[in-house]
């Protein structure tokens, strides 16, 4: 009997602007705005393991038509991000930073210059990373 694989799902794109803090699984499309490396290291003293390869770490601003937030890309990410490029970013996160939103997307998501030329033109005045969320505790 034949095996019955699962239909793919198409992915559903989110825009900057309905990101909310501790979400995950988010689809865009974003044009890279700038780009500024914060962290370039070569490896730890081991010459083998996790620390013998450099480690990258890059703010940029990303946006679309709704809005901008900073993406935290690291290592072969920060290659992609050059100023003007749009990048498809799949299953990202919002991480907090100092209580503000940034947008990443670790070993399980991807990061890749979108296939179709598409111009996105920035909304460059609506900074989702700006805005400071407070953490409230709510007690039974």
């Amino acid at each position: 009997m034949a095996e019955a694989t699962p239909a793919l799902r198409k992915p559903v794109f989110t825009k900057v602007n309905e990101l909310r803090p501790g979400t995950n699984g988010h689809s865009l499309n974003v044009k890279v705005v700038s780009t500024k490396m914060v962290m370039q290291r070569q490896g730890g003293g081991r010459p083998s393991g996790p620390q013998a390869r450099q480690m990258r770490i890059a703010e940029c601003l990303v946006g679309d038509e709704t809005g901008i937030i900073i993406f935290t890309a690291r290592n072969d990410q920060v290659d992609m991000m050059k100023e003007g490029t749009v990048v498809t970013l799949r299953n990202a996160k919002i991480d907090m930073y100092k209580g503000s939103m940034r947008l990443a997307v670790d070993r399980w998501g991807r990061v890749e210059v979108a296939e179709e030329p598409t111009d996105i033109s920035v909304k460059e005045d609506n900074n989702l990373s700006l805005i400071e969320y407070e953490l409230v505790s709510v007690e039974a």
